[in-house]
């Protein structure tokens, strides 16, 4: 027989067991998500270095395919027990954010090819970092390294800034996935 201590420290220990169980699956999702982008988001700004006229082309085939590919990551992952495999708000989630993102850079601001370069990565960042206060720190902390190389390299690099961003967004994504796996 065990007494109400021992049941109660026997229930925390499977609690926190639950509980990395369910970040190391978020943790699985996003790395995988952050992959994906990774490699998508490098292949846009090489588009955008090395051929500038096929950018208008090539980013909104990098936003089609990286939606397109996480909805596939989410369907093709085993799900838990009693959790939907396709929720319609997740792809609800992706045109409000396109199209909040579209209306402050075509409407409100006008952004030159550089100042895009600079805004949608670092409004992809400031959700990743939103997304950390709940989810862990890995998030908070690729959303905010990435964040501040792209303001660097929007301040201090020149003309091969788009190349500077396929390595600080497109690899950042990559390395940051990459180390959530191990975390």
């Amino acid at each position: 027989m065990i007494d109400s201590k021992q049941a109660a420290e026997a229930l925390a220990d499977i609690d926190d067991i639950v509980q990395r169980l369910r970040q190391s699956q978020l943790y699985e999702l996003a790395s995988l998500a952050a992959i994906w982008w990774g490699v998508l988001v490098f292949a846009g700004n090489l588009v955008t270095w090395l051929w500038p006229f096929y950018a208008r082309y090539a980013w909104p085939a990098v936003d089609i395919l990286g939606v397109g590919g996480l909805i596939a990551i989410r369907l093709l992952t085993p799900s838990q027990p009693h959790a939907p495999s396709f929720d319609v708000r997740l792809v609800l989630v992706f045109v409000l954010f396109f199209a909040f993102g579209n209306l402050c850079t075509s409407v409100l601001g006008h952004f030159g090819p550089r100042e895009l370069g600079a805004f949608w990565p670092i409004y992809f960042m400031l959700f990743y970092t939103l997304a950390g206060l709940w989810f862990g720190t890995a998030f908070v902390a690729i959303g905010l390294v990435i964040t501040a190389l792209t303001l660097i390299g929007y301040f201090f690099i020149g003309e091969p800034f788009p190349l500077w961003m396929a390595f600080v967004n497109g690899g950042g994504l990559i390395v940051g996935g990459l180390w959530m796996r191990r975390i």
